[in-house]
């Protein structure tokens, strides 16, 4: 008879947001429930390190994080390989909380899925929503979304050290992923705009600063706060 794996004894490959503090607790959470753990940490602009693509082991996951992963790293992970989004299943891909905001969504959430070969495409996990006010900013919803998949991580890992399945969600994706290409498009004011469409643009775009620019032929002028 083959002994059954103390879930603690999984070699676990946890990958998470850099300067984060939500990220960080969950790191801590994860180093001190483990006892095989692989983490590394980055920013949107941070290459994938080899070490990631050389790791071999049960569980993998993805805490907020912006890399993108290949099929091969995923199929490394002989439990799950499992991703905590901060969008709900409506928007799956990047800034996805910037066209939520755009598109003047009531309702929003984070999203636990498996991960597979295409960006936010996995089985769903589990979901969990809250409404969003019409005066909501990106970075009000982001926070909102920080908090709950932090309360998810912790329920769902919990499970995981419990031996427990994981649960199965009716929920589906709605859409195609969101691109950086789209974003970049979200982000792009022009003089043929409406006043309400720039406005709108500005608020979908704007985090503790304004992403929204301007281009005029090869040179790109980006908003700046008004000083009074």
């Amino acid at each position: 008879m083959v002994k059954p794996v103390n879930p603690k004894d999984l070699r676990v490959l946890f990958l998470r947001k850099k300067d984060n503090e939500y990220a960080q607790r969950a790191e801590d959470f994860v180093r001190k429930n483990f006892k095989n753990v692989s983490i590394f940490s980055g920013s949107r602009h941070d290459i994938l390190p080899v070490e990631v693509l050389n790791w071999k082991g049960e569980l993998m996951i993805s805490f907020i994080s912006s890399w993108i992963y290949p099929e091969s790293l995923l199929t490394n992970a002989s439990v799950a390989a499992i991703n905590f989004h901060p969008g709900s299943p409506e928007y799956p891909g990047i800034g996805c909380t910037n066209f939520a905001i755009y598109e003047g969504a009531k309702e929003y959430g984070v999203t636990c899925h498996y991960m597979a070969a295409g960006v936010d495409s996995g089985k769903i996990i589990a979901v969990k929503r809250f409404p969003i006010a019409d005066n909501d900013s990106v970075y009000h919803v982001t926070q909102q979304c920080y908090r709950l998949i932090e309360e998810m991580f912790y329920e769902i890992i919990d499970l995981i050290l419990k031996g427990q399945p994981l649960p199965v969600s009716d929920e589906q994706w709605k859409r195609k992923p969101f691109t950086r290409k789209q974003l970049d498009e979200l982000c792009t004011i022009t003089p043929d705009m409406s006043k309400e469409e720039i406005e709108k643009r500005i608020k979908a775009t704007t985090y503790k600063t304004a992403w929204a620019f301007t281009r005029i032929g090869n040179h790109i002028f980006k908003l700046q706060a008004e000083t009074r």
